[in-house]
């Protein structure tokens, strides 16, 4: 069962590191969480989503990177039944 990092920007930093080191994470940039860079998480293999509403609330939209998968509030939903949660939000 992955591990599901939800990362908001106030403790985003140190929960992208342990999201880098833990082979079983998943991470969903959610609020101002949108604004962190998972790059280093994404090159360590590992799936990094972000709330759609919250990157077009940000107007945000077009300027993610390519390895950020956008998720509505369903799949957001989906995710925390389906997995064990690590909450940095």
């Amino acid at each position: 069962m992955p591990n599901l990092y939800l990362v908001d920007k106030p403790a985003g930093e140190s929960a992208l590191r342990l999201a880098r080191e833990d082979k079983d994470a998943v991470v969903v940039l959610i609020q101002d969480g949108v604004y962190l860079d998972a790059e280093a998480v994404s090159k360590a293999g590992r799936k990094v989503c972000a709330v759609k509403r919250d990157v077009e609330l940000r107007g945000l939209g077009r300027r993610l990177p390519p390895f950020v998968k956008l998720i509505d509030y369903g799949e957001l939903v989906d995710l925390i039944v389906e997995n064990k949660v690590i909450n940095f939000a």
